[in-house]
Formats: structure tokens, sequence, C-alpha cells
């Protein structure tokens, strides 16, 4: 005899409240913390290169702009394990506030720094401490949105829903390439002087709107049976060495492209533009391929989500690095042409379908790769770590690569190339994580399968019936002990 189906969690106010309450704080996290590193990446080439630096050799302060740039990154795999360690013990929601407030609050400081002509070299110093505060606190903020909105969302639709809030990184981009844009408009003197502080003053007005949105947010259901199952790790650090390396290093790999093109996009490209063009070049149009890049992102990160849903989340994700790969040395060479409408277009497709056809299928696919008991700390880890080798390392490096050959083109699209293979590698090492129950503590990528027991994850499969009898029992469990059958994963099943 067959049990009637449990009505969809979509029916049940109280479930659909709390997933559009998590959506929206998921979303300005992303959209601050986008806001605020796409402004200053675009920032750092034009006007922190100039003002904070001693202007004796012009190339080598845009270089140790950069490195300022770099150093966000270096301090985001540190936030990561800190707040990651957090989120997997106390949870999810508590270390969100934290992290929110702590990058918000160190890109609303940034408006207020004295000059290099003010208070010497003081200032670069200064900028490098904020720098580094805002990488620790974005360290673990896209990880735990990330976690957040897997955790939350319906099982059969997790790829869409998790990729929701992650057009705030395209709202947030966007708003940043906006306000650039229209700063470049001001006198160059107003712009020097007060112009550029205002966009990263104005980043307390969502550090606020965030906090109470985020302290109104209830804890996700995952971490909710973790508590009432007693399984909350104690060492979290340890667990994930232990067992969950595996998906850390091929979560790196998986964002080498992603991350490394995002960046490149967003701030190399402006500085090989104007080198190539020379000082008559228009410092604000790459900007506008920025913002196209950002709106074209709003309807492909969603949709690549979606797509992961249907088709898987590997074919997906290979789709967009292998775009990437083939779209590199093409991209690079087309800059040099100096045409500025032709540069807009090569940074929108860029960024719009080669970086945000990866994002889409990430946002749910990075979750499903780790066990419960420490998927925070592994989110962020595989995030962070990351993103100092693609993103930081690719700013400081493409830019001194652009200092010494003098903005060859093929040294960066070769550096690209070289992201986007790793990437595609990548998508052939991971299994598929589609509908994995992320209530399970294992991880999907075993390291052998001694290790692993019986249930083997292998390439392409599903796991097998005992684990999927033991998840069964545990939904069970936890829908009788609510007396109700509100458990989303149970009811989708």
């Amino acid at each position: 005899m067959q049990t009637p189906p449990t009505p969809a969690v979509q029916d049940d106010p109280e479930y659909a409240d709390n997933l559009r309450r998590a959506t929206l704080a998921s979303s300005i996290g992303s959209a601050l913390e986008y806001f605020d590193f796409a402004l200053y990446g675009l920032a750092t080439a034009l006007i922190f290169n100039v003002l904070f630096f001693p202007q004796d050799d012009p190339a080598m302060a845009t270089v140790a702009a950069f490195a300022t740039f770099g150093v966000g990154f270096v301090a985001r795999p540190f936030g990561g394990l800190v707040f990651g360690v957090l989120g997997d013990k106390l949870g999810r929601k508590l270390v969100l506030v934290i992290t929110i407030t702590l990058m918000g609050g160190a890109s609303t400081l940034i408006g207020v720094l004295p000059t290099y002509d003010q208070i010497g070299l003081w200032a670069p110093a200064l900028l490098v401490v904020l720098r580094l505060l805002q990488g620790f606190g974005a360290g673990a903020e896209q990880a735990g949105a990330t976690v957040l909105m897997a955790e939350y969302a319906p099982i059969r639709r997790r790829g869409f829903f998790s990729a929701l809030p992650f057009i705030g990184i395209q709202a947030g981009t966007l708003l940043a390439a906006v306000v650039f844009s229209l700063l470049t408009l001001l006198p160059e003197e107003a712009l020097m002087t007060w112009g550029w502080r205002v966009p990263f003053l104005c980043s307390f007005v969502l550090i606020v709107l965030a906090v109470v949105i985020r302290s109104r947010l209830r804890e996700t259901p995952t971490f909710v049976e973790l508590e009432k199952q007693d399984q909350v790790a104690e060492k979290p650090v340890r667990e994930l060495f232990r067992t969950g390396f595996p998906g850390v290093l091929v979560g790196i790999g998986l964002r080498m492209a992603e991350n490394g093109g995002s960046y490149m996009f967003q701030t190399l490209a402006l500085s090989f533009f104007v080198a190539v063009v020379g000082s008559d070049a228009d410092k604000g149009i790459l900007t506008w391929g920025v913002t196209l890049g950002a709106l074209i992102g709003i309807v492909t990160t969603p949709l690549s989500g979606a797509l992961s849903d249907r088709f898987g989340r590997r074919a997906v994700y290979r789709f967009g690095a292998v775009f990437l790969l083939v779209y590199s040395l093409p991209a690079w060479w087309a800059l040099t042409l100096g045409n500025p409408y032709l540069a807009v277009a090569v940074v929108a497709i860029g960024l719009g379908i080669a970086v945000n056809s990866m994002l889409g299928p990430q946002c749910a696919m990075l979750p499903e790769l780790f066990g419960s008991r420490h998927r925070y700390l592994g989110v962020a880890m595989a995030r962070e770590i990351s993103a100092v080798l693609a993103g930081g390392l690719g700013g400081v490096l493409g830019a001194y690569l652009i200092a010494v050959t003098d903005a060859n083109w093929l040294v960066i699209g070769l550096y690209m190339t070289g992201l986007a293979a790793i990437t595609t590698v990548s998508t052939f090492l991971v299994p598929e994580t589609l509908r994995r129950d992320l209530t399970r503590t294992d991880d999907a990528v075993k390291i052998s399968p001694a290790e692993a027991g019986d249930d083997v994850w292998l390439s392409g499969s599903q796991p097998v019936a005992a684990g999927r009898a033991a998840a069964a029992t545990t939904f069970a469990a936890a829908r009788a002990d609510r007396g109700g059958g509100r458990d989303r994963e149970d009811a989708l099943r």
C-alpha cells in the first residue's frame, strides 16, 4: 500500500515565508560584497594607484594598488576558516550577521581614508588594513549565503533557488559599474578629491538593511536537524581535512575559471585597455561592459541554475568552462584593437555568459559536495582558497604582466586559458551531485571505496539504496518529531 503524497512545502505559508526571507537576506549580502569588491577593483586601476601610492613610477604604482586588491583575497581563506567553523558549530544565521557587519563596516571606512599626500605611507598601510578586514568578513559571506539557500531550497529546484540570491552579485556589480561610470563624468578634481568616496560611504545603508533582515531569519532546517540529532561537529576542521579534503580540491578547481575570469574581466581588462590605447582612452567605457555583463548575468545565473536541475550540475558547468576556454584568446586580442564598443562587448560576453553560466550551477553544487557537519567550512575553504589563487593572484600577476610585456595580449590570454582548462578538467573529476540529500553527513567526493564504505559516489551516479534508506529514516523521524509533515526534503522526494 502506497503512502499518499505529502503536500508540497511551497503550500506551507511558514516555509514559503522563510524561503523568501532567506533569499532576500542572501541577496543583499551578495549585493553588498560584490558592490564593494567591484567598486574597489574599478577604483584600483584609476583612483587608488594615484591617491594612495607615490607617483615616481606610475606603472609600479598600479601594480602596488592591485597588490592591495589582492590582499583582500589573502585574508578571505582565514575568514572562511574562522567563520566556517563557527557556522558549522553555532549555526548559519549568526555568522551571516557577523560577516555582513564586518565586511560592510570596513568598506565604509575606506571612504574616509586620508591619501598619500596627506599622511604619506600611512595611507596605503591603512588601506591594506581595511582591505584585510573586508576580505576577512567576505571570506565566509558567500559560503554562508550558498549554504543557507541550498539548505532552504526545495530539492528538485535547488539549482534554481540556490542561484537566485546570486542575482545579488549581478546587482552589486551592476550598481558599482553604474556608480563608477557616473563618477567618471565628474570633473577630474572633484572625482579625485571627494567623488570616489561617496559610494564607499553609501555601503552603510546596505549594512543596516542586511542586518535587520538577517536578524529575523530562522536557522536552516538542515542545521536544526543536526542539533536535534546531536550531530553538530565539535571539530569541523579535523573532520574536513580527514574526509572532506578531496571535495575542497575539486571545488578549488571548479572555481578557477569562474572566479579568475570574473575579476580579470572586471578589473584587469580596464588596465589592459588603457595601456593599449594610451592616456586618451575613455577610462569609463569598460565599466559599461561590466554593466551589460551584470545585466546579462541577471538572466543567465538563475537560468543556468535551473538548467542544472534538469541536465545535471556537471554538464551545465562544463559548458561555461569550455566557452571561456575557447573565448579567452580572441577576447584579449580584440581588446588590442582599441575599439571601445568592441571592448564593451568583449567584457559583457565574458562576464554575462562565460562566467555566469558556471556560477549558476555552482551555487548548489558546492554545498552538495560536503556533508552537513562541515558543509559551511568546506564550501568556505573551496571558495576562498580559489579566490586567492584565481582572483587575487590574477589581478597582481596580470597587472605585472601588462607592465613588463608592454600589454602583450597573448600572455594575458594564455593565463585565462589556463584557468579555464583547470576548471574544464575538474568537471570530469567531480561526481554528479544533483538532488543529493543535504542531511547526509558524508561527502560526495570519496577518498577511496575502502574509506567510503558501501555508499560510494562514482562519476555520474547516484548513491546506493543503503544511503537512501538511512536518509529516509532520518526524515521520517524528523517529520514525526514535528508532528505534521513540514520537512521540505521529505515532501519533495
